[in-house]
């Protein structure tokens, strides 16, 4: 077994490659990101091949025989010793998260310490077998083990938290796991994986960096038991089709439309600068980002004024200088999909709370915009920018609010604001999202189980119920009267 306290050298963040079975590899071909600030040229980074993938699946497959076989505390001890190397390097990580992201030094700071905390908290996690029947006759147990070889496709909004989220739970239940990060993000995951090398047998934790052709090899590969995906709803159901051609377990985290609805008896000073920092964070970039702002009529044109006010005071620039709050939209594809909401405002005669303009500046940045009061069927509304612009709506009863916030075929998050919590509750209970939070919004725990309704996925990650999804479910039934 490895050592809870492994070497430790410091890695080289200037060079990057795919770890197979314990060994540091590159291939013939490369490619390599942007830096969405500049848009000058990052570090070269390998492109795996078919045979690449052959490789690291059969090493799983080998690794797998022994790592299920380790006893639970002991892969608690060397999940733990992963958390603790990637602390000692936490400030060149958060380095290169700024770096190859976009988002603001203290974002960055942020997703590291979230992806310690979520980590260390999975480690402390169990799921012990459970006796649902112990009679004379018979004696009958629920327990679970370990699917075999699990796929993590990693985006590029948070390419250190969603690989950590992947990682731990797949390896306390005795998985092994693959690591794909984003061809728009590679470096923090190939880091991650090649820092796991210290704490973990070869084979266990590996990472394979490609092109778009990977994705498609990875989730139709018949050597692969499960595939824990986040990304779009639509690329995600792709991912679905190609699993189920080999019955392969999957975990979706997908895309999120998510209502706030703000209750006529709330401290607008103190409220509104929360939803607009819920709003903008990561320049819009997250799923669990508020994207429709319903505002009871009572109070809509204060609240939205002073959301606009905070909004603005909102520094948009490199992630590396110390006032930024909004960085870059990290890649040229989403980028343009985002300026194609701004192209509307016009075409459609949006009123505009505040921004409205892409600037043109030698990076992908865009001002955070409020549009105020749309159509209900405005694209704005109906679909996910998943960019620093969103939507201000007015509504009346209570009834009429929660139909509509519910009009949608996403359900990743809701929140509900009102300083009289039994009342937020009562519409909280009737929102359809995976996670409904009152006076609050993004506050997430690894000891909670983290999914989507409808169109933002399949299953859960987090928590216990997190842990039984990197497992079978197996009943034993003992005849004690043989």
């Amino acid at each position: 077994m490895p050592s809870a306290n492994p070497p430790s050298s410091a890695l080289d963040f200037t060079t990057f490659t795919h770890c197979i079975n314990g060994t540091f590899l590159t291939t013939k071909t490369s490619r390599h990101g942007i830096n969405p600030s500049n848009l000058s040229a990052l570090p070269d980074v390998p492109v795996a091949s078919e045979q690449d993938l052959d490789a690291a699946v059969t090493a799983a497959r080998a690794a797998f025989k022994t790592w299920s076989k380790v006893p639970w505390e002991e892969r608690k001890k060397a999940l733990l010793a992963f958390n603790d190397a990637l602390e000692e390097e936490k400030d060149d990580f958060v380095k290169l998260l700024t770096t190859e992201q976009g988002k603001p030094t203290f974002q960055a700071v942020q997703e590291l310490e979230a992806s310690l905390a979520f980590s260390r908290g999975v480690a402390n996690l169990t799921i012990p077998e459970e006796i649902i029947e112990d009679s004379e006759e018979r004696k009958i147990v629920n327990r679970y083990t370990p699917l075999g070889v699990v796929a993590g496709i990693v985006p590029w909004n948070f390419p250190n938290l969603l690989a950590m989220i992947k990682i731990a739970p797949a390896v306390i239940t005795g998985n092994v796991i693959i690591i794909k990060p984003s061809p728009f993000t590679p470096y923090s995951g190939l880091k991650l994986v090649e820092l796991a090398q210290k704490c973990f047998p070869p084979g266990v934790v590996q990472s394979l960096s490609g092109d778009d052709n990977l994705g498609p090899w990875i989730t139709s590969h018949p050597g692969i038991d499960k595939i824990s995906f986040t990304g779009s709803s639509r690329t995600g159901k792709l991912v679905a089709a190609s699993a189920a051609k080999t019955l392969k377990r999957v975990t979706l985290e997908l895309g999120g439309n998510d209502a706030a609805i703000i209750c006529p008896d709330v401290d607008i000073e103190k409220v509104a600068p929360q939803i607009a920092t819920f709003a903008f964070l990561n320049s819009g970039q997250i799923c669990l980002c508020i994207k429709r702002i319903f505002v009871h009529k009572s109070i809509y044109r204060p609240f939205v004024d002073a959301m606009a006010r905070h909004a603005k005071t909102f520094q948009v620039g490199d992630g590396f200088a110390a006032d930024t709050f909004c960085g870059p939209i990290q890649n040229s594809m989403q980028y343009e999909r985002v300026k194609g909401f701004f192209s509307e405002i016009e075409k459609e005669k949006w009123n505009v709370a505040c921004g409205g303009q892409v600037e043109k500046t030698n990076g992908y940045f865009i001002t955070p915009t409020i549009i105020d009061n749309p159509p209900e069927d405005a694209r704005i509304v109906t679909e996910e920018p998943f960019g620093p612009i969103v939507p201000t709506l007015s509504w009346d009863t209570e009834e009429e609010v929660i139909e509509r916030a519910n009009a949608t075929n996403m359900g990743l998050g809701a929140s509900v604001w009102s300083k009289d919590t039994a009342k937020a509750d009562h519409i909280a209970r009737q929102l359809e999202a995976g996670t409904v939070w009152v006076n609050n919004h993004f506050d997430l725990s690894p000891m909670a189980p983290f999914g989507g309704f409808k169109e933002s996925g399949l299953g859960v990650e987090m928590g216990t119920c997190g842990l039984k999804a990197m497992c079978n479910s197996q009943t034993l039934m003992i005849n004690k009267k043989a």
